[in-house]
């Protein structure tokens, strides 16, 4: 029994107890009885049953409702550097095999508790690496698996130039943690001198600011759904709608559309999807407009006629609650209600939502509704789900976040 190793122990409620034997990893606040002995917050405990049955041992978070983060069920595992070494050798193994030599040039290469580092994201674009970490427990390890990170993948073959973290997340005041970003020093190696680097994803080549990007900089998870796009653009004018940096607008313009026009409230974000489409000699087929969505498509449909064939709709979350969930499915409504009005028959459409609360349940149910307000019928392409280097654990389902579909509306 670990207790052995002189853990403190976190008992739990046979709820908690539930969660845990199904496979999540989390045990919540509601959940704990007692913790037994001593554990400094965002150090390791063990949980175990009310009748002492171990269960786990995890990460201690006293200011969050998610009060302990499992990071192991084995009784015997150490928690030392060659633990960490070996969870991170599995992860990037894992990227190499789900994504090939190519495209792990930019992927994530840890996804929080789908790689059993509860609270930790990493990113790789091209030569940097880029964090994100929102739990107390994995900001303590820092010391430990960000210079193991560094040495697994140089050791591989892989050029990091260095270590970015962008922890300017308001997610961190849960875990009592100031927000802050900027370089990791890591021993001998030089910090870079600018947070910039080039990645290229589906054959376009982007320019991407680590450290005032979007997130961490660039949307990765969608990495495949803009490559089935190209595939569908030929020929055809297409609307992409929220374009951010105008990354499924590129590929469609690359895929050969006959014309596209990329969409974004933010002059900032069309600026940078501009410059994007000049990077890669685009900008003869394409046009950039800063816009509300909301207000652009009943316009549109208002002038008449039909002038896009194919609408793209890649919305950032509009809820990141379960208490704003049906305010969120207003949203995602009228904007696809909108788009499926304005497309001809026999267009097409591509739509997603990246919410974790918006289930795929719910979002097709108000795909339906949408589809039976305009008037239409949708043929259904394709549904996919996030490119594979963010994995998706079934007995965790806030692994599974990204739903994305594409429609023939007839």
């Amino acid at each position: 029994m670990k207790q052995e190793r002189g853990f403190a122990r976190c008992v739990i409620t046979p709820k908690g107890e539930r969660a845990l034997t199904g496979g999540h990893p989390w045990v919540y606040e509601g959940e704990v009885v007692s913790i037994e002995g001593d554990c400094e917050n965002g150090g390791l405990l063990d949980v175990v049953s009310g009748k002492g049955r171990y269960l786990g041992t995890g990460l201690l978070s006293e200011t969050s409702k998610i009060r302990v983060r499992l990071i192991s069920r084995n009784a015997n595992d150490k928690f030392d550097a060659a633990f960490w070494e070996r969870r991170i050798r599995y992860a990037w193994e894992y990227r190499k095999a789900v994504m090939g030599p190519v495209d792990i040039d930019c992927c994530r290469v840890i996804f929080g508790e789908a790689d059993q580092f509860p609270g930790l994201t990493v990113d790789r674009f091209h030569d940097l690496l880029v964090t994100q970490t929102l739990s107390l427990g994995m900001e303590k390890l820092k010391p430990v698996i960000f210079p193991l990170l560094y040495r697994v993948l140089t050791e591989d073959g892989q050029t990091i130039r260095g270590i970015y973290e962008r922890n300017d997340a308001a997610l961190r005041a849960h875990e009592g943690l100031e927000q802050n970003k900027g370089w990791y020093p890591l021993e001998g190696v030089p910090q870079p001198e600018r947070p910039l680097t080039t990645i290229v994803e589906n054959g376009v080549e982007y320019a991407v600011d680590v450290e005032n990007g979007q997130k961490t900089g660039f949307f990765l998870d969608q990495k495949y759904d803009r490559l089935a796009v190209a595939k569908l653009a030929r020929g055809r004018r297409v609307l992409d709608c929220f374009t951010h940096t105008g990354s499924f607008a590129l590929n469609a313009a690359k895929g050969g559309a006959a014309h596209v026009t990329a969409v974004d409230i933010s002059e900032t974000a069309v600026e940078m999807a501009r410059a994007n489409a000049r990077r890669n000699g685009l900008e003869d087929v394409m046009d950039f407009r800063a816009a509300d969505v909301f207000d652009l498509l009943p316009a549109l449909e208002a002038q008449g006629g039909r002038p896009y064939d194919f609408i793209i709709l890649d919305p950032p979350a509009f809820t990141k609650s379960r208490k704003t969930i049906d305010a969120a499915a207003r949203g995602y409504k009228e904007i696809n209600y909108r788009a499926m009005k304005l497309l001809p028959r026999g267009g097409y459409l591509a739509t997603c939502s990246c919410s974790h609360f918006m289930d795929p349940e719910r979002f097709e149910r108000m795909l339906r509704s949408a589809a039976r307000d305009a008037g239409v019928q949708l043929r259904q392409i394709e549904a996919r789900q996030q490119a594979p280097d963010h994995p998706i654990l079934w007995n965790v389902p806030e692994t599974d976040y990204l739903k994305f579909y594409l429609f023939q509306v007839v």
